[in-house]
């Protein structure tokens, strides 16, 4: 059996949960999610706790077991507590501008990048260089925030672009002075 799978995810108070067949609704203080599982996996909800049980033990309903667990836990804590990424931008002159419910990011290039943020995210700019991506679904989070380091990832020889905050850049030496005998 699955370890993660066979953890119950726990509904704390505030967040009340609806099964419908295979489609799971998550309604809590920051928002409202919903998602369809697949048919392998079977939803049950006892007295405050939501458990996951497989239909056999073929390789796809183990797969699917742990993973069905960690998306139901991941809307329960996204409608609780919300997701949070930090990108920290860096290099001369490269800020970021909040427009309307957009960011316009000037990176370098000859006019500013404009990214709207997937539907339920929203994106803050705090000191022109530092964004901080919030709301409720983790994978929308994850890739409006993917989406805007994409715009200009960090280089590996000055370290210039955006990075994750906490991020490690990989740096490379550059052309080496090679001195002769």
């Amino acid at each position: 059996m699955s370890r993660i799978g066979r953890q119950p995810v726990i509904i704390p108070k505030g967040v009340e949960v609806q099964i419908q067949g295979q489609t799971v609704t998550v309604k809590g203080p920051k928002g409202t999610l919903v998602q369809t599982f697949r048919p392998e996996v079977t939803l049950k909800r006892e007295d405050g706790v939501l458990r996951v049980e497989r239909q056999g033990d073929d390789r796809l309903s183990r797969a699917l077991h742990g993973l069905t667990r960690s998306l139901l836990n991941n809307m329960v804590i996204g409608v609780t507590q919300a997701f949070r990424k930090e990108l920290d931008i860096t290099g001369v002159g490269f800020r970021a501008q909040k427009a309307g419910d957009k960011v316009s990011i000037a990176v370098g290039f000859t006019h500013p990048v404009v990214l709207a943020p997937l539907p339920g995210v929203q994106v803050d700019v705090e000191g022109g260089t530092h964004l901080v991506v919030t709301g409720a679904d983790k994978q929308a989070v994850g890739q409006t925030a993917a989406r805007i380091r994409a715009v200009r990832p960090p280089d590996p020889y000055k370290g210039k672009g955006i990075a994750y905050a906490g991020e490690r850049v990989r740096r490379k030496a550059g052309k080496a002075v090679v001195k002769k005998a």
